[in-house]
């Protein structure tokens, strides 16, 4: 088993995710050249299975130490970082771009959502993934939302509400990193210092690879930015 390295589960052939896939393993080989990669490849005709493929992120890494990353996340530094947080405390995330849980039909109260887009982790987080695993089939992760035209819709499936029941199971509060570390462009529009993880299908503003170079000087002083 190697010590450390990333891990992606895509769904499918779908041409749009593989390359997206691509210009993600390319990202992570510029800044981390030595971590080795493992593709997990799941049926995409089942939504269901789909779900809890991804809660088996903890069994189907051959690492120690595992980043996880969703295929359309592309880096923009070392992330170091993150590592050394999910080795002191197990599991390292950041808080969703919508914090409130609540939105799926299967939770209630103020648990926090986390995006599992990016997520650090070690040997010591198995209870939150087997909770996760377990939840992944049981939970109503329905959301009602407001679609363009002001109707009512539901989107029938998320992974990411059993995973915050899990942590609010278990009571289990995860190393929360900033919204740098899984940066969502189309719902955040600003930011201060260097954006460390990109997580869209679009490409990277030539702006935001500017900042992520200034910023990599010790020198740079941080300042705040906002899309225009």
């Amino acid at each position: 088993m190697a010590d450390r390295g990333a891990l992606y589960c895509v769904w499918g052939k779908d041409p749009k995710v593989e390359r997206a896939l691509t210009r993600s393993i390319a990202s992570l080989k510029q800044h981390h050249p030595e971590l080795p990669v493992e593709v997990c490849r799941a049926d995409a005709t089942d939504p269901v299975h789909g779900l809890i493929e991804k809660a088996r992120m903890f069994e189907l890494s051959p690492f120690k130490e595992t980043l996880f990353l969703d295929a359309d996340t592309v880096v923009l530094g070392r992330l170091d970082f993150g590592f050394e947080k999910a080795r002191t405390f197990g599991l390292a995330c950041s808080i969703c771009e919508c914090p409130w849980a609540r939105r799926y039909g299967g939770i209630e109260g103020d648990a926090i959502e986390y995006n599992t887009g990016v997520i650090f982790f070690t040997e010591a987080a198995k209870p939150v993934f087997d909770a996760w695993q377990r939840l992944a089939p049981e939970v109503d992760s329905s959301i009602k939302f407001v679609d363009p035209k002001g109707q009512i819709a539901t989107m029938p499936f998320n992974d990411q509400a059993s995973f915050a029941r899990a942590l609010d199971e278990l009571e289990l509060v995860p190393y929360v990193l900033p919204l740098n570390w899984n940066f969502r462009p189309i719902w955040q529009r600003s930011f201060f210092g260097p954006i460390r993880i990109w997580h869209d299908y679009s490409d990277v503003p030539s702006e935001v690879c500017r900042l992520a170079d200034h910023y990599r000087k010790k020198d740079a002083i941080i300042q705040f930015h906002a899309f225009r």
